[in-house]
């Protein structure tokens, strides 16, 4: 198991790796087409330096591309945006791109780039962006276009259909997209390489030493909770059934650690977990979560998938080692006949039991397509029963039967 330091005040964690995990879980929106992000940065990257660009002007573009759908949760608006040239409600997602980054300092200069990643070259005039940011805004749509054409055609075609996708682009030089970008995709997309570059495992090994060249840039603790907020508002949007999920079992979990008397830091690092424990969820589509209906058994087996992708993607960000295994734990139980990993008793710890709670109270209390928010003695004796089964911890539990209406209150917000 990895440590947690017990000061979470001097917890460091680099930006780079958090913005590599982020990426990795906004690929999960795309279910079965995934990549998109990446290979955006990739085609930015070759574009970009062949127009002269390097050092911080470069990594500002490439997070900017790896970043750029942060406004998309939902796996039909992905579709959309990888299966159509252009979108009428495209726009939507690029503003809600724009909100989350923008509120978070470290972040915050790529919102303006996010934020008009869909706009044709030819209206971008007027809308005060510095000419940096409006080329690379333009690049990002240009070379998000190309991964939209391109998507049904890798791993199949790919070096047949290029040269008809080339010509595709040509044809927007101008009017979708600034000249000189259009002149340096044609350029640097002449060369086989850069397509056969685009499937995996070729781009995986490009992010791989984009990752290990990149001078760390390091974040504290406070900024990582800003962050972690900015995943559970992707995760949460994702269906208006789960809306505020993720920050209520964040409340109660904290509340539930802090009445257990556990360490301030570990109380943080907790509260932290709670918000990020339901990342795999953005690989469910939208169909299962708002299905006003039990789940079939082909759709159980795709959400009994979700907290294994959380652990994938968080164990990536260093230092937060314990919070990955805290998020992969959530539906392990004391029985031992949870999952994804069927954990024993003694592998699980108070902090993932105490996630597992607050993750079932909230999911009654809140409203779901196939019921209403259940009140607050219904759930406790839910839950009591549970913990009877050895589905959930006895002791925790207790504690939220000896405060209901309070557990209630944090769990749904109020």
């Amino acid at each position: 198991m990895g440590h947690t330091q017990e000061n979470p005040a001097a917890l460091e964690i680099d930006l780079g790796q958090a913005i590599y995990a982020l990426t990795d879980a906004l690929d999960l929106v795309g279910v079965d087409e995934v990549g998109h992000g990446k290979r955006v940065g990739f085609m930015a990257m070759a574009c970009a330096e062949a127009l002269g660009y390097q050092g911080d002007a470069l990594r500002k573009l490439f997070h900017a591309a790896l970043l750029h759908d942060c406004g998309v949760s939902s796996s039909r608006v992905h579709r959309h945006l990888v299966e159509e040239m252009e979108w009428d409600n495209a726009d939507e997602h690029c503003r809600i791109g724009y909100e989350r980054l923008n509120t978070f300092a470290p972040l915050a200069m790529l919102a303006p780039v996010i934020r008009y990643h869909h706009r044709h070259w030819d209206t971008l005039a007027g809308e005060g962006l510095s000419e940096e940011d409006a080329l690379f805004s333009n690049l990002i749509f240009l070379v998000d276009r190309v991964d939209a054409l391109t998507s049904s055609h890798y791993g199949k075609d790919l070096l047949m259909a290029c040269q008809a996708i080339r010509e595709r682009i040509a044809g927007y030089r101008g009017t979708m997209f600034a000249p000189e970008l259009v002149d340096a995709f044609m350029q640097v997309s002449a060369a086989e390489a850069f397509w056969l570059s685009l499937e995996s495992p070729h781009l995986e090994r490009f992010l791989f030493n984009m990752e290990r060249e990149q001078l760390p840039l390091l974040i504290d603790f406070e900024e990582l909770k800003q962050l972690a907020r900015i995943f559970a508002q992707i995760v949460d949007a994702k269906s208006h059934f789960t809306v505020e999920h993720s920050d209520g079992v964040a409340s109660l979990a904290r509340y539930l650690a802090e009445k257990k008397g556990l360490p301030e830091a570990r109380c943080e690092m907790i509260e932290v977990a709670g918000l990020l424990h339901d990342l795999g969820k953005l690989r469910v589509p939208d169909e299962i979560l708002d299905k006003p209906a039990p789940m079939s058994e082909a759709e159980r087996a795709i959400m009994l998938r979700h907290s294994f992708e959380s652990y994938q993607i968080l164990r990536r960000i260093h230092g937060l080692d314990e919070v990955a295994l805290w998020a992969a734990y959530h539906h392990e139980m004391p029985v031992g006949k949870g999952y994804p990993f069927h954990a024993s008793a003694a592998q699980i710890g108070i902090e993932a039991r105490i996630i597992a709670v607050a993750d079932v109270f909230q999911a009654l209390a809140q409203d779901r397509p196939y019921r209403k928010g259940l009140p607050y003695p219904r759930i406790v004796e839910m839950l009591q029963e549970l913990a009877g089964e050895g589905h959930l911890d006895r002791e925790v539990v207790a504690m939220v039967a000896s405060e209901p209406e309070r557990c209630w209150q944090r769990a749904t917000l109020l």
